[in-house]
């Protein structure tokens, strides 16, 4: 009998899910997946187009279905989606029990629309309705990108009973907005008739890019003041995301429109840590897991840093809630040193965008050339 790893164990009951970030059809297909969760409380996956490029390129465990859809005659943006529906269903059925045990908390799986409709918001609605029609599972997520043209097909979304996981949220104002944006749907979805219980969202709070960006632009500008603020910007921004959330959601001053919601079944949109590898290892590789440690969070987190805090994670207990004042001071901190916010945001999100097209389009590229090969 396999039993949980105590560092991991001790993370879920502090409040906090463990989601992996990654996914691929050897990962399912060896039972590694199904072992992550028997011993390293992974109770949830997420995905992207980097992720699924990476997957796709690796090996020969796609050649098979790859030669029957050439022999069909599908195309490479036919082919992507049944490839990558086929593996999101295969984790959400590997997921179910845990989805059940927790009530439809957990038990997720994520799988992004085209990053190429970032900007389109009706677009982003087809697609998303479409992608949950084909997985067909209730334990899904559709990832849905927090750009401006982003907020309304959130809204949408949500209001036809779809849950979501809302990608690529950097700064504070916008997740506020996506927290309004996910109010906005419930209302919605309740006028509808749907069953405002069966619709989960989280909003996934970006970290360790934006201390890789203000880090390299506190390096430029050279100081003593500067220096000593690297690694320091994006567990700020993190808990002040955090501090909004509880406004919102969990007994802050603005609960009334949710507490509303709530009588009728709705839950929290809980917030999500995303890009909690370490990217500089001059700091601790499993920094942005102990520092963002608070009830109704989810950390989602690539292998090697699952396995670094299996390993030697340490748990200090709440380190999120209470620490908006010291976390300001930061940012306060940061202006002074001569750093613009509003900048670096604007920088992150516009290049989050980027990142993921890019690696949608070699994705593309390369189901095109393997497709060619089998025709």
């Amino acid at each position: 009998m396999s039993s949980q790893n105590e560092n991991l164990a001790a993370l879920s009951a502090a409040g906090v899910s463990v989601w992996l970030d990654d996914l691929s059809r050897d990962r399912i297909r060896s039972g590694n997946l199904a072992d992550l969760v028997a011993t390293r409380s992974v109770v949830g996956v997420t995905t992207n187009p980097t992720i699924f490029q990476n997957a796709l390129s690796q090996g020969h465990t796609y050649d098979e279905q790859v030669h029957e859809l050439a022999a069909r005659g599908a195309d490479a943006d036919a082919a992507i989606r049944t490839i990558t529906t086929d593996d999101v269903r295969a984790a959400c059925d590997v997921l179910a029990p845990v989805f059940e045990a927790s009530g439809g908390l957990d038990g997720r799986v994520s799988i992004e629309v085209d990053p190429r409709l970032a900007f389109d918001v009706d677009g982003t609605v087809a697609q998303a309705i479409e992608l949950w029609k084909i997985v067909d599972r209730p334990n899904l997520f559709i990832k849905i990108p927090a750009t401006e043209p982003g907020l309304p097909a959130i809204t949408r979304v949500i209001s036809e009973g779809i849950s979501v996981n809302v990608t690529l949220i950097f700064s504070v104002s916008r997740h506020i907005a996506v927290m309004g944006a996910y109010l906005d749907g419930l209302r919605n979805a309740a006028i509808a008739g749907h069953d405002l219980a069966k619709i989960q969202s989280v909003a996934s709070f970006f970290v360790s890019r934006v201390d890789t960006e203000i880090d390299k632009r506190l390096e430029a500008i050279g100081t003593p003041e500067a220096l000593a603020l690297r690694g320091k910007a994006g567990i700020a921004n993190a808990r002040l995301a955090y501090a909004a959330f509880q406004d919102v959601f969990d007994g802050g001053k603005h609960t009334s429109t949710f507490e509303t919601l709530r009588g009728q079944g709705a839950n929290l949109q809980r917030p999500l840590w995303a890009s909690t590898g370490v990217k500089n290892p001059d700091y601790p590789d499993t920094m942005y897991v102990t520092e963002l440690v608070a009830p109704h969070t989810v950390n989602t987190l690539p292998e090697k840093t699952l396995q670094a805090f299996a390993d030697h994670g340490e748990l200090r207990g709440d380190t999120v809630t209470g620490t908006a004042a010291e976390a300001q001071a930061v940012f306060e901190a940061l202006t002074a040193a001569g750093i613009e916010l509003t900048d670096v945001f604007e920088v992150l999100e516009r290049e989050g965008v980027e990142k993921f097209e890019s690696s949608w389009e070699e994705l593309l590229s390369a189901t095109t050339a393997a497709l060619e090969a089998n025709r």
